[in-house]
């Protein structure tokens, strides 16, 4: 088997007495979509922290192309090509969609994008910009005010920011939280497509959508991982059942 381009080595985090994350170890493969499920409460975000270097760990290591990553921060993660979708920026309400992807592809080739000056002169960055919008579905909404679109919208824009970022991974929590069955609906679609060219991790609760579009499923209950497998023998895993996917409506 080819090393996994993300490798999480007895992963910690804990507060005092409180326990979030428990000796997480698991291997995520390149163009591989890993999905993270559990109940409230498993630690999952703060996972999703840790890997981004949103959080320090108290111990454990984290591997990224081969990489020692654990001691690197956001920026230095994001810049070796792991970036994290809905945290890596604030939509800008006030800026067009167009304009706040531009931001986020300046921040990654360090163009002198005048935040305050007319967006539609800066080619270098809205070509870029332009081509992110129209892989997440937003390229008809470019010059709508962010703050004017949908929740599903925003969710597809905040997508659109982090591939901005050229990421070899990317990290979601919860993309679908928040949005009607048609918004759901495109964000999957979207996900599907960019499954077959970046190695994606997403936390997610729609159960539906997390079994159809995971290559692989880890199970964090407790702050433990349960198991790691197929989303098909995940489903067929008592020990899965008993302690989360039995709470849930299984499709």
């Amino acid at each position: 088997m080819t090393e996994p381009l993300l490798e999480l080595r007895n992963l910690r985090k804990n507060y005092g007495a409180l326990v979030v994350t428990d000796d997480v170890s698991l291997s995520v493969q390149q163009g591989e979509l890993h999905a993270i499920i559990g109940p409230n409460g498993a630690g999952k975000t703060t996972l999703i922290h840790q890997i981004s270097g949103m959080l320090p760990s108290n111990s454990g290591q984290i591997l990224f192309a081969g990489e020692d990553v654990t001691y690197l921060s956001m920026p230095q993660r994001v810049d070796r090509g792991l970036a994290r979708s809905f945290q890596i920026t604030s939509i800008l309400p006030g800026f067009s969609a167009l304009e706040n992807v531009a931001l986020a592809v300046q921040a990654r080739s360090g163009s002198s994008f005048q935040l305050f000056g007319n967006a539609s002169q800066e080619k270098d960055l809205n070509a870029p910009a332009m081509e992110c919008l129209g892989e997440v579905g937003l390229g008809a909404r470019a010059h709508v005010p962010a703050g004017l679109l949908s929740h599903g919208e925003k969710r597809q824009l905040e997508l659109a920011i982090g591939l901005a970022t050229a990421p070899k991974l990317l990290l979601l929590d919860e993309p679908l939280a928040g949005t009607g069955h048609d918004e759901s609906q495109r964000v999957v679609e979207t996900l599907r497509r960019l499954k077959n060219r970046l190695t994606i991790v997403l936390i997610e609760h729609d159960m539906e959508a997390v079994f159809s579009l995971a290559d692989c499923v880890s199970v964090l209950v407790y702050g433990r991982v349960i198991a790691t497998d197929t989303p098909e023998r995940i489903r067929a895993n008592p020990d899965v059942r008993a302690a989360y996917l039995g709470e849930e409506e299984m499709v």
